[in-house]
C-alpha cells in the first residue's frame, strides 16, 4: 500500500464487507472522507478486477480475491505498526515496565520479556533503557532512551479443533489430547460454547471468551505460547489469518471419528 489509491481501495473493500449486501455509497463516501462519485469509481474498477461482485442496483460484495488482497495488506498494515511501536515510538516515549527490584531515577537498567511482560533489572541484557522516576521492586516502572534489541521470542497458536454440536459437541472431542496441548499452553482460549464445554470437561475454565482470536495473537507475539480450542466452522477463517503473520502455529483435528 505505497499509494493513496491502495489505501483508499482498501477503505472501500472493508466498509463494503462490513455492509454487504446493501451498500450506500453516500455512506462509505462519509465514512473515509471521499466524493460519491470517487466511490462509484473505486468500486466500478474493483468490479472490473473481479474483488467486487454486484448483482441489481446497489447490491455488493467482497469477492475471495478482494477479500485475499484485503488481509495480505492488513497483515502488513500490523507488521508496519508494530514495527513503528517497537522500533521508532521507543526511543522518544516514556515505557512501562515491571521493575524486578528497587529502583533510582537515573539508573541504567536491563530489558527483557516475561510471561509476556516488559520487566527491569539491573542485570545487563541485549536491550537496556533508563528509569524515568524512582520504582519499588514489583511496581510499575517508567523508562526511556531504549537502546539495543529486548531478547524476545514470540509463542506459538495451537489451533484445536472440536465440532459443532451438529456433529456431536463437546462430547465428540479427544480430551485426552486436548487435555496435553492445555497442560503446555501459557493461555487458553475458546471459540464457540462446545469449546468452553469441552475445556471445561477437562477441569480448565478459559482465559479468553470474547476476542478470542484477537486474543492469542496478540499473547503470541508477547512470547506466549497458546491454544485455542475453536469450532470446526471457525477455524478456517483463523487458519488464514495467521498464514499472514509471522507466528508459528499447530493444527490439531480433535474430532472424534463417528463410530466413538
Amino acid at each position: 500500500m505505497r499509494n493513496k489509491g491502495d489505501v483508499s481501495r482498501f477503505q472501500i473493500l472493508v466498509e463494503i464487507a462490513e455492509r454487504q449486501p446493501a451498500v450506500r455509497q453516500l455512506e462509505i463516501a462519509e465514512k473515509i472522507g471521499m466524493t460519491p462519485q470517487a466511490v462509484s469509481e473505486y468500486i466500478r474498477d474493483l468490479v472490473d478486477e473481479g474483488m467486487v461482485a454486484v448483482s441489481g442496483r446497489s447490491n455488493y460484495a467482497v469477492t475471495k480475491t478482494g477479500m485475499a488482497w484485503v488481509m495480505e495488506n492488513a497483515a502488513a498494515l500490523e507488521l508496519y505498526v508494530r514495527h513503528i511501536r517497537r522500533d521508532i515510538i521507543k526511543h522518544v516515549s516514556v515505557w512501562t515496565a515491571i521493575a524486578a527490584g528497587d529502583m533510582k531515577k537515573g539508573d541504567v537498567i536491563g530489558l527483557y520479556m516475561k510471561d509476556g511482560y516488559l520487566c527491569a533489572g539491573k542485570k545487563p541484557r541485549s536491550a537496556t533503557a533508563t528509569v524515568y522516576a524512582d520504582a519499588k521492586k514489583n511496581n510499575d516502572v517508567g523508562i526511556f532512551d531504549v537502546v539495543g534489541i529486548i531478547d524476545h521470542h514470540e509463542g506459538v497458536i495451537n489451533v484445536c479443533i472440536v465440532p459443532r454440536i451438529q456433529r456431536g459437541g463437546s462430547l465428540k472431542v479427544r480430551r485426552d489430547k486436548l487435555k496435553k496441548i492445555v497442560a503446555m499452553a501459557g493461555l487458553v482460549a475458546a471459540v464457540g460454547i462446545e469449546s468452553s464445554i469441552a475445556l471445561k470437561s477437562i477441569g480448565r475454565n478459559p482465559d479468553l471468551f470474547f476476542g478470542a482470536s484477537e486474543g492469542v495473537i496478540d499473547a503470541a507475539y508477547h512470547g506466549i505460547t497458546c491454544a485455542i480450542v475453536i469450532v470446526d466452522d471457525e477455524s478456517a477463517n483463523l487458519v488464514k489469518r495467521l498464514e499472514n503473520t509471522p507466528l508459528e502455529y499447530k493444527v490439531h483435528d480433535l474430532i472424534l471419528p463417528e463410530d466413538q
